[in-house]
């Protein structure tokens, strides 16, 4: 994707009532490029991603970082727990440990206070939870919506297996939202940095937001379309979009994607925001298995002397996808791309900071199932102050990282680099 000029319209930004003028919104983008310096990224991938998904951005927004399965769950738990008439979570994985009991127990109690709970859960992420943990939901009053399942008696029509739910969504009263990429598991509970921890087993490294404000309507807007698309109970919208009020000074937009080549807006948000790229590109992502475009965008900001730094797995649970997105290091690594693998770790997050200004956190990872196979969403957010958390965020996993360095990657034995060479083979199953 080659960089457009900017042709000197800032994005449309959204507040509760109406949306703002281009003045105002000028206004705003000078504040953030006060904090950064200029950028295209601001403007131009703003502008994309508006074009390509319909999603504006949106102000008065407070969004706080949750680094990790400790910090998501105490949050959900928070949330739920004082919740007064809505929960609405949408989730790929929802297993039945600890955490998931948990969790479950938690929905039937607010179900008994009268608070109206629903829930989608993806049918091949949670394959291995029996479907008696779900029916102990039903028969308590929890509704819920298996996303396209398995057993093809059970499906829509148009049975498509590879179509999957990979949001991951949490909606209380309308009001607060959490999003990322933790799901309902256990193997998300330990914590990390280097902390000492109780089980022997190596702990889960992710990321999630809480977001408060106007914003958290789009989120909600979202989880009723998937809900109405998958023939849920009907709901009643109105009781679901309670008045907003502003909380922070965070702009964010919501990207949302779905599977076909019309639906990639989560594939358009990172070219494009690399592409604009003019200072720095700070990637996390578990699963890196990309394609043509997203590899010569890497190369090319690199080129230009941008600094560009991927975080990768040392260790993953999906062996064929962590060799194959090896297969990729020779050429990134030789156009000045700095690639570091996670130790101590299973790396989950799926976050980017770039230009110091612009970041964003949600459930895409870079690879083609993502891309064009599963339902995604991601939260971009402009601030200053909230990518200086990012940025600190990932310069702590840096220091947990070991740097790929050519000259001895290309030491490494040719039995590894067949073994790259024999997974990228099915990267269009990754």
């Amino acid at each position: 994707m080659d960089k457009v000029k900017s042709d000197g319209k800032p994005p449309r930004i959204v507040p509760i009532h109406g949306v703002l003028s281009p003045k105002q919104s000028s206004a705003i983008m000078e504040r953030l490029k006060s904090v950064s310096g200029p950028t295209e990224v601001l403007e131009r991938q703003v502008a994309v991603n508006e074009e390509v998904s319909g999603s504006h951005l949106i102000k008065g927004n407070r969004v706080r970082l949750l680094v990790d399965g400790p910090a998501t769950f105490a949050a959900m738990f928070k949330a739920i727990g004082s919740a007064r008439h809505t929960v609405n979570m949408e989730t790929f994985m929802f297993e039945d440990d600890e955490a998931g009991r948990k969790l479950a127990d938690l929905f039937i109690r607010k179900r008994a206070e009268g608070v109206r709970v629903n829930l989608i859960y993806d049918s091949v992420g949670s394959v291995e939870t029996p479907a008696s943990f779900f029916q102990r939901l039903r028969d308590k009053g929890v509704n819920v919506v298996e996303f396209n399942p398995i057993n093809p008696l059970k499906a829509s029509k148009k049975y498509r297996l590879t179509l999957r739910d990979h949001r991951k969504i949490l909606v209380v009263d309308g009001t607060t939202a959490i999003t990322g990429g933790v799901n309902i598991s256990q193997v998300y509970s330990s914590k990390f940095f280097g902390e000492e921890e109780k089980t022997p087993k190596i702990p889960w490294r992710d990321t999630d937001i809480l977001i408060e404000g106007p914003a958290v309507a789009e989120f909600q807007k979202i989880f009723l379309h998937a809900w109405a698309a998958q023939k849920g109970p009907a709901l009643n919208e109105k009781e679901y979009f309670p008045e907003q009020k502003e909380h922070g000074a965070n702009l964010v937009q919501v990207i949302k994607s779905r599977p076909g080549e019309a639906g990639r807006t989560t594939y358009v948000m990172y070219v494009s925001a690399v592409a604009f790229a003019e200072k720095s590109v700070h990637l996390t992502t578990p699963y890196f298995v990309p394609e043509g475009q997203m590899i010569k965008t890497l190369r090319d900001a690199a080129k230009s002397g941008v600094d560009v730094k991927i975080i990768l797995p040392k260790k993953s649970d999906q062996n064929l996808a962590l060799y194959a997105g090896r297969y990729y290091y020779d050429e990134l690594l030789e156009s000045g791309v700095k690639l570091y693998e996670r130790r101590n770790a299973i790396l989950h997050a799926k976050t980017a900071v770039i230009d110091g200004v612009w970041a964003t956190v949600g459930s895409t990872n870079l690879d083609f199932l993502s891309f064009a196979k599963n339902f995604e969403i991601n939260t971009v957010i402009l601030s200053g102050d909230f990518a200086t958390e990012m940025e600190n965020m990932f310069a702590r996993d840096l220091a947990e990282s070991d740097r790929i360095k050519e000259e001895e990657w290309e030491k490494r034995p040719w039995a590894s680099r067949m073994r790259e060479w024999f997974s990228h083979l099915f990267s269009h199953m990754l």
